[in-house]
């Protein structure tokens, strides 16, 4: 049995089964960021077409994405899994964060995550339990409006992202408005009078696996104070996420 190794990659791939071995360089290669094939083919001395057919096969398991310039780079099921092993550290942060961010703003503050093509309240501080706009945990959402759900999309793998975007009541552009704030701004989950702010959560690799919201009638959230509360809200996230990636 050939064990496939390169000088440059630890060796570290002899599993007993070829194909995995190869994908485990492959992938070895993805871990010190963005690749093209030929970078692939050089550093682990896998043919092209292995290289190319791999890295395909990788993608439609979304372990491997591709970017803007085509590179190949690690794919967000590996954040997922990830997540679903911090995920604990993540939430139990979230008990003592998102009450914080609560008293800063007088928000309804939430932290939402993607589950089955939806998205999901994981974890809320309401700014009082009788707003209307209350949300309660385990409250599931469709994807198709809101700010959370424009947060959850807009950083995703292009397949995904147009998937999204056929379904959702928002625009590429939105999505596209979105990144370069670093966070979205819509209508109340429930109450149409409310807005809604949401950032991106990020956890390994920097991949986008969670949401973290404010709610509350307009005359708080509106202008300087959407813009205040804004930063307030994406420190919070990045704390965060910072846990999820412990």
């Amino acid at each position: 049995m050939t064990t496939w190794t390169h000088p440059a990659v630890p060796a570290r791939h002899d599993s007993g089964v070829a194909v995995l071995d190869k994908a485990s360089l492959l992938l070895s290669v993805l871990e010190d960021g963005p690749a093209s094939v030929s970078r692939i083919v050089r550093v682990t001395g896998l043919t092209r077409p292995t290289a190319y057919r791999l890295a395909l096969a990788l993608q439609r398991l979304r372990l491997v994405t591709r970017d803007a310039r085509g590179r190949y780079l690690l794919g967000p099921r590996l954040s997922e899994m990830a997540v679903l092993e911090h995920g604990d550290r993540m939430l139990a942060l979230a008990a003592t964060v998102l009450p914080e961010l609560r008293d800063r703003t007088g928000a309804g503050v939430r932290l939402h995550r993607r589950c089955d093509g939806g998205q999901l309240c994981v974890a809320a501080a309401e700014s009082s339990p009788r707003v209307a706009d209350a949300v309660p945990v385990g409250t599931a959402f469709s994807m198709r409006s809101g700010a959370v759900a424009q947060v959850l999309l807009a950083w995703e793998e292009p397949e995904v992202l147009y998937r999204g975007l056929a379904r959702a009541r928002f625009t590429a552009a939105a999505l596209a408005q979105v990144r370069r704030r670093g966070w979205a701004q819509g209508a109340g989950a429930l109450d149409g009078g409310a807005v809604t702010l949401a950032a991106p959560v990020r956890g390994p690799g920097g991949r986008v696996v969670a949401a973290l919201s404010l709610s509350g009638p307009a005359a708080l959230l509106a202008g300087g104070a959407a813009r205040e509360f804004g930063g307030a809200m994406i420190d919070a996230a990045l704390r965060l996420g910072e846990a999820s990636d412990g």
